[in-house]
């Protein structure tokens, strides 16, 4: 029992969870990438992010696990992606900040994403059993670039806010 549901009834609520945020996540680069923030998209990635990592330390296990190292890490992520956009209003440095830490954290989403599905999915666990096989090192490699190349074209294109009419004339007056 996990907060007084079954481990079955905890692990759905995770994934479900966990699904919800790469979603929102992949809605989100997408914004980005067009230079626009989805505000409420973003406030439900960043939410549901945080909660797969917290709903990831429910589960019973002994000591420092990959799955803990991977949880911490996002959390951390997450609090400077959280900071750089809310209360530092993505300012500055800050707005290529939280867009290169908010797509790190969403790369941990689909990087356990892969891993899960290679124990789970019967078809991805006959070709790597061990995920030490080409087929699961291949899809993390692509993966991996793919956030890469993703991520550097986000920070590229989601930088500076476009200065308006409106705020130039503030500006000067």
């Amino acid at each position: 029992m996990v907060l007084g549901m079954s481990l079955a009834s905890y692990t759905a609520v995770h994934v479900a969870i966990s699904l919800i945020a790469i979603a929102s996540g992949l809605v989100v680069l997408y914004g980005l990438l067009k230079a626009k923030p989805l505000n409420g998209t973003t406030a439900l990635f960043l939410a549901t992010t945080v909660l797969t990592s917290v709903t990831g330390f429910g589960f019973p296990f002994m000591g420092i696990t990959p799955a803990i190292k991977v949880g911490i890490i996002s959390l951390v992520l997450l609090a400077v992606a959280v900071i750089a956009r809310y209360p530092l209003r993505m300012s500055g440095i800050w707005r290529k900040t939280y867009v290169i830490f908010a797509l790190m954290a969403l790369y941990l989403n689909v990087f356990v994403l892969v891993v899960q599905s290679f124990e789970k999915v019967p078809a991805l666990k006959a070709v790597a059993p061990t995920q030490k096989e080409a087929p699961f090192v291949v899809a993390q490699l692509a993966v991996l670039a793919a956030f890469v190349v993703l991520t550097y074209l986000t920070a590229k294109r989601f930088r500076a806010e476009p200065i308006t009419l409106a705020k130039s004339v503030g500006r000067a007056a």
